[in-house]
């Protein structure tokens, strides 16, 4: 494809009110609001004017039969119109447990974050950027529920642009866990080059350095502590020359905030500031660039990480003092952990943490030099 660069139009985002009050139950890790607060917070800024939110449409069946096979998909429809799963779909599609239960929403929803970002890969088909904090379930499987995934709108989107001529898609994924339903499903597929930022030995527990999946995967699995220096030197050393070496049409980049030090869900130690740096750094070489969600777990650093996204998508001010009513926005949130029976009053009344510099470990810098790496 010939673009050359973004285009000169207002980002999108797209979002929807289905998020607002569904939940994966009480005890799960995402019973916790994210995306409804990111939105609360970016309109309490003024961020967000009508003309450049979208809702986000449920995609279609034979939207979602790209990738997924007919008979999971009537799985979850029997499960959202009963409220329960037969031990046969829960042995045979992985819906109804632990990490994967049964909800009031369980087709609705992931159907709305494939729509979200299906209607985002459409409206960018001539370059542009939009923001989907919805979408972002990597785990998903085109025959199964995995890792609170029941459908994959990561891949979904890549397959859209695909499907519109694009050459060179590009999906880089920040979240702590590893892209693994992604790299699966373009294994082998030269057009598409996958990469991976995460917590080395967590769950999938997949994504090695060397794991290279058919030729097209980079894996850059960084270890406990991974600071705000060391994901600016992978950005400079190895994200941002992998970028300029496959020169792709399209970017779509996967914003799990789970990498954040105050997730419960891993052990790494960012600071939102490496998000946004991460973001703007990729804007300039992305002809397309859709950012979507993730996992993350901790409300109040989730919803400030990903307004904070939406905000350098438009080089909006990020204030040093919230004003009031978006301090309201996150004083009204409800976070049952131990970290929100005593949150620390950053929380409320900032958007950007303080920096977490510290030192570039030598398994840092390995990494780097190991994803450039020729096949």
């Amino acid at each position: 494809m010939g673009d050359s660069g973004i285009s000169a139009t207002r980002p999108l985002f797209v979002g929807s009110e289905i998020y607002r009050h569904s939940t994966y139950g009480p005890t799960h890790p995402l019973a916790v609001p994210r995306v409804s607060i990111c939105i609360d917070l970016c309109r309490a800024l003024g961020w967000l004017t009508p003309d450049a939110y979208r809702d986000a449409p449920m995609a279609s069946e034979a939207q979602l039969l790209r990738f997924h096979d007919a008979a999971y998909l009537a799985a979850l429809r029997r499960a959202e119109a009963g409220g329960a799963v037969s031990p046969e779909d829960r042995d045979l599609y992985r819906i109804g447990t632990d990490n994967n239960p049964v909800y009031p929403e369980i087709y609705r929803r992931p159907a709305t974050s494939a729509g979200g970002v299906l209607l985002a890969t459409r409206q960018t088909a001539a370059g542009g950027i939009a923001h989907v904090p919805g979408g972002g379930t990597h785990h998903g499987r085109p025959e199964r529920a995995s890792g609170f995934c029941y459908l994959n709108d990561c891949v979904l989107g890549i397959l859209s642009w695909l499907d519109q001529g694009l050459d060179r898609v590009l999906y880089l994924d920040l979240d702590a866990h590893h892209g693994d339903g992604v790299q699966d499903a373009f294994a082998g597929d030269r057009r598409v080059m996958t990469v991976s930022i995460h917590e080395a030995g967590r769950w999938p527990y997949t994504g090695p350095l060397d794991d290279r999946g058919g030729g097209n995967a980079r894996n850059l699995p960084v270890p406990r502590g991974y600071n705000d220096s060391e994901a600016r030197f992978l950005l400079r050393e190895a994200i941002l020359p992998l970028i300029a070496r496959f020169s792709p049409d399209a970017i779509l980049m996967q914003c799990g905030a789970d990498a954040l030090e105050e997730d419960p869900l891993a052990r790494l130690s960012l600071s939102n500031n490496a998000y946004w740096a991460a973001v703007a750094a990729v804007m300039p070489v992305a002809p397309r660039l859709v950012a979507v969600g993730g996992g993350g777990y901790n409300p109040y650093t989730v919803a400030r990480c990903w307004a904070g996204i939406w905000a350098t998508l438009n080089a909006f001010p990020i204030p040093e003092r919230l004003p009031a009513e978006a301090e309201t926005v996150l004083r009204r949130l409800v976070y049952n952990r131990a970290a929100g029976r005593n949150p620390p009053a950053h929380w409320m009344t900032t958007l950007r943490d303080d920096p977490r510099e510290g030192p570039v470990r030598e398994e840092i810098r390995r990494i780097a030099a190991a994803t450039l790496q020729e096949d």
